[in-house]
């Protein structure tokens, strides 16, 4: 059986509920630019909510004076941000001159926004605090003239630590930086997701860090952290947990902790999978061990799931 993993961007959903008010998103915007507005109704959201490339949506897009940005935040290194930058910016511009009634057909040149193209990066790939990633880069053939496509995209190492004088900006981005490094050294002390997600979270509140937002949110911030994880904050990838190298049962383990949980609050096995977007047999399955075995451990729990499908699979 083929189990879907946890999805890998739990970091990403967090920066967009963090910065989803105009308010954090000026002060954001400051501090990347070293600029002073004060009003946040001068920020118009234009994020484009049904557009999806490589699995995601663009976390944030606004236009702000005259400037055109498009803000996103990612755990994984990926050296195409520039075209993917290109397809969000080719709709953000159509977007632009419907809404504003322009005619490109017109003899006159039309007025558009600048754009600035913004990746908030915390992935566990070394970066610099800022690096400038080029489409032009992509192109196979380099020596034909002057370049007729361009995009740029800004990445800025959110990782604790780094950029310190944009983080002593804006306070918000320092205690979200913050809170991704406690999950991260909490799953480095060999603590499974949940425990490391609680522990993260109650030592974020107890020191002030996102406090109020951690009190108001936390059931939904402590789903998003189980439920959207970034597999790179384990010391080790979690291709690891292979079949051959006995780790799987680790990755099971910590699945069925979250089945269990979601069980006791009265979910069906169908709606767990729906939410953990996991293989709707493989949380039966499991549900149907609880229910067999209710005073196991979680541990046992996938020992007897593994066992279980390995004789399956050995089955003539």
């Amino acid at each position: 059986m083929d189990e879907t993993q946890i999805r890998r961007t739990y970091k990403d959903s967090l920066f967009r509920m963090i910065f989803r008010e105009r308010t954090e998103l000026l002060s954001l915007y400051n501090a990347v630019n070293g600029s002073s507005y004060a009003n946040p109704e001068e920020l118009e959201f234009y994020t484009i909510e049904d557009v999806i490339y490589m699995g995601m949506k663009n976390d944030s897009a606004f236009l702000i004076g005259d400037v055109l940005n498009l803000y996103e935040a990612q755990s994984t290194w990926n050296p195409n941000m520039p075209l993917r930058g290109l397809f969000y910016f080719s709709k953000l511009y159509q977007g632009y001159v419907d809404k504003n009634h322009l005619d490109f057909y017109s003899n006159v040149q039309l007025k558009l926004p600048f754009p600035q193209y913004v990746v908030f990066y915390n992935g566990l790939r070394g970066t610099k605090d800022r690096e400038t990633l080029r489409l032009s880069d992509s192109y196979i053939k380099k020596d034909g003239g002057p370049c007729s496509l361009e995009c740029t995209a800004t990445l800025i190492n959110i990782n604790y630590g780094h950029n310190k004088e944009i983080m002593q900006s804006c306070r918000k981005l320092e205690e979200y930086s913050y809170l991704v490094e406690e999950v991260r050294k909490n799953l480095k002390a060999g603590r499974t997701l949940f425990p490391a997600v609680e522990r993260a979270v109650e030592a974020c509140i107890a020191g002030g860090i996102l406090e109020d937002f951690l009190r108001k949110h936390r059931t939904e911030v402590t789903e998003m952290l189980l439920t959207e994880y970034d597999e790179e904050l384990h010391i080790k990838s979690e291709k690891e947990l292979s079949y051959q190298d006995g780790k799987r049962e680790g990755r099971v383990e910590s699945e069925a902790q979250i089945v269990r949980k979601k069980l006791s609050d009265g979910l069906s096995p169908l709606e767990i999978a729906n939410f953990l977007d996991l293989d709707g047999e493989y949380v039966r399955r499991l549900a149907r061990l609880f229910q067999l075995f209710p005073d196991e451990t979680d541990e046992q729990i996938a020992r007897r799931y593994l066992t279980s499908i390995k004789s399956e699979a050995a089955a003539p």
